[in-house]
């Protein structure tokens, strides 16, 4: 018997090294080199044996009026862009336990009860475990076809029978081709498992959804490989004390990839939040100092989140600069403009920042909110509750517009805000909507002036 060829690979960058070594010489990363088998000689000859495919002309492929199928659920639909899309390959990853199968299997009851057939195939639970789950769920229908499978080529054969509307594969880790010589999980059968799926997807025009496990970095296992070979990435958020999961989209060929999805989990499973703000607000302590509200757009909605800032005399030679759900280095500009512009004397305290409920703020437009709850907490001085803060804060102490101004003083306004707070350059479009008292300022030292202190 002839002795199976190896090779090493990074799992992060793909380098490839005769030997292991501990760190990829070429991305820098430690103990991402891993072993895998070479497929032999006659496996890859049988591959080139196949006729290739023929090119078409674009004028002539064609195409159906509706190519995204609604999972009925609003929250996941946005997320994807609308909806499935006809032949797409979407990878939700998240922790154990944070609701990955929950989510995909009422998606596939909902399409189910819908009349179309949805094939579930498990590789980590047996069939009256999902049955148990199911019927907790509500999630019940023959339209629902649940299969016990981890080879990967049993699972197409399988699925050329029924002709599914839908694919789910729970989870990727677990399923194996049967022609490479490596357990399941391993980087080579990933990455021969997910092309497998992926052309088999693109040939059928059938969507399928896989479902990844994290590291203990908190990425999807074999990340690199993965990503970039399927057509959507949905990562399940959580924080550890909250009952609200965030889908986020961090690769979207279809759609936005600023698009969230919230959901609580209760009894009966994960139930979608329809007006995440008010969820964020819930536990508004109205009368405490260093809090402040900012609106923030996440691809076509926009968010009220509550911002809160803690400033203490530092007994350290180099003060803390702490922030959770927020870019540390914007912290670090807005402290230094509350510095120079605002004279405030913040070098000797200890700062910390929270975007309260887990929530990441990726964009400029909450910088006014920060630089109020920093002045607030420093100063000691409450906000009025009904004030919303909307603008960037530039090195020169401006305070700059940002985009989609109107949206994000509608829903201020829609939760009962009725002093908005904004540049003075976005008054004019700010003022399209009615309801509020719009407080337009130009710098720094205006916001100050304006909150008395």
């Amino acid at each position: 018997m002839s002795k199976t060829k190896c090779v090493v690979r990074c799992r992060e960058c793909g380098y490839l090294s005769p030997k292991w070594m501990g760190r990829c010489p070429d991305c820098g990363q430690w103990n991402t080199m891993t072993e895998e088998a070479i497929p032999d000689e006659a496996h890859l000859a049988d591959r080139r044996r196949q006729p290739p495919e023929q090119p078409q002309r674009i004028t002539q492929v064609l195409t159906t009026e509706n190519q995204r199928m609604s999972t009925f659920i609003p929250e996941f639909d946005r997320v994807l862009g609308g909806g499935i899309v006809a032949g797409s390959l979407v990878l939700l990853g998240g922790q154990p336990g944070i609701g990955k199968s929950t989510l995909l299997l009422k998606v596939a009851s909902n399409v189910a009860k819908d009349g179309q057939t949805v094939l579930l195939v498990t590789g980590e639970e047996s069939l009256h475990q999902i049955r148990l789950r199911a019927e907790r769920l509500g999630a019940l229908d023959d339209n629902l076809l649940i299969l016990a499978e981890t080879d990967i080529e049993q699972v197409g054969h399988v699925a050329d029978e029924l002709n599914p509307a839908v694919l789910i594969i729970d989870s990727i880790q677990t399923v194996f081709h049967s022609e490479i010589p490596s357990p399941p999980g391993n980087i080579t059968q990933l990455r021969e498992c997910t092309s497998y799926i992926n052309q088999f997807a693109k040939k059928r025009n059938l969507p399928v959804f896989i479902v990844g496990h994290v590291t203990k970095e908190g990425a999807i296992a074999g990340p690199r490989v993965l990503e970039h070979m399927v057509d959507a990435v949905l990562y399940f958020e959580s924080s550890s004390n909250e009952s609200f999961r965030i889908v986020r989209a961090v690769k979207n060929r279809f759609g936005s990839t600023n698009e969230i999805a919230v959901f609580e989990m209760k009894e009966e499973g994960l139930g979608e939040v329809q007006n995440p703000s008010s969820l964020f607000l819930s536990h508004r302590s109205d009368g405490a100092a260093g809090s402040s509200i900012v609106a923030i757009v996440e691809g076509s909605r926009s968010l009220l989140v509550e911002l809160q800032a803690l400033v203490v005399s530092s007994y350290l030679a180099n003060p803390r600069r702490f922030t959770s759900g927020m870019d540390h280095h914007r912290l670090s500009v807005i402290i230094a403009v509350l510095e120079k512009r605002g004279r405030l004397r913040l070098e000797n305290q200890d700062i910390y920042l929270n975007a309260v409920g887990g929530v990441r703020i990726n964009e400029p437009a909450a910088d006014l909110g920060a630089a109020i709850a920093i002045a607030s907490a420093y100063r000691d001085f409450k906000i009025a509750p009904n004030l919303a803060a909307i603008g960037e804060v530039g090195l020169g102490g401006e305070v700059r517009p940002v985009g989609f101004v109107e949206q994000r003083v509608k829903e201020a306004i829609k939760l009962g805000f009725t002093e908005i707070m904004l540049p003075r350059r976005a008054k004019e479009e700010a003022a399209r909507v009615t309801g509020g008292k719009l407080i337009p300022v130009g710098s720094i030292g205006e916001v100050l002036d304006y909150l008395g202190k």
